[in-house]
Parts: structure tokens; sequence; C-alpha cells
């Protein structure tokens, strides 16, 4: 027993949030075995907030990078997650915009080209110094992607 009671099983909870996450569902149609939805949900807001996530994801690529099977062409953004507005359809832009951001995309596919980052680019171009990078070419820390 804790101190408020008994230790949550976290284990429990994480397959919660994965089982949710995998299927798409809303939080309220969870399965029970993963335990109340709402406890479920609250534990991956603490742990979202907390960076649990992004942590654990730059773990699994840090191993794969050293295991040399990191491929990141191979990643991809559900289309689901990605649309724009529908006011945003036949927006008229300014031409000097345009090619602003045609530029500013341009520069940043050669940078994934040669396994950089914009914000480690514009660092390294502001101060003259870079952020270290593993052995895999991958930036560490926080806040990377």
């Amino acid at each position: 027993m804790g101190e408020r009671g008994p230790i949550p099983d976290l284990r429990q909870r994480f397959n919660g949030v994965m089982w949710r996450f995998r299927t798409g569902s809303p939080w309220r149609d969870m399965p029970a075995e993963y335990g109340p939805w709402s406890t479920v949900y609250d534990r991956f807001r603490s742990w979202a907030t907390a960076g649990v996530f992004e942590q654990l994801m730059q773990a699994v690529i840090a191993e794969a990078a050293a295991r040399g099977q990191a491929d990141l062409d191979l990643v991809s953004v559900d289309s689901t997650t990605a649309r724009a507005h529908h006011h945003a359809a036949g927006m008229v832009l300014d031409g000097e915009l345009v090619k602003a951001l045609e530029e500013a995309s341009e520069r940043e596919k050669g940078l994934h080209q040669r396994g950089k980052n914009l914000r480690t680019a514009t660092k390294t171009a502001k101060t003259g110094t870079g952020t270290g990078t593993n052995a895999g070419g991958y930036a560490g820390g926080a806040g990377y992607g």
C-alpha cells in the first residue's frame, strides 16, 4: 500500500493508452481491463505533459540507430492529422510570401537529406556552434523533432 492507497498498475495504464491510439477509439470506449477510462486518460495527460512519450521515442530511435536499423525515410504522418481548415482552401497569398515559404521548404528538405534539423542549423548559423549528436547522427535532448 502506498501513502494514498494501492500503488497503480502503470503497465495496465500504459497498455490502455496504447490501445486507445492503436484503435483510434474514444477514451470512453476503453475496455474495462485497462481500468477506468478517466484514470487512464489522466495518466496519459500527466505522462504527455512530463515528456515521457518524447523520451521513449528518442530512446527507441537511438537504440535503432545504434543497431543500424533506423530509417527515418519510412516515417509518415496520417493525413487525418495534417488537414487544413476548410477556410484555407483557395487562400490567396502575396507573391513574396509564397516565394519565402517555398525557399524555407527547400532549405528544410536539404537539411533533412543531410541528417540535420532546422533548429540545429539555425542555432549553428547564429552562434557558430551546433548541438551534439550521437553516433547515429540524431540530435539528443528534449525538444527534438
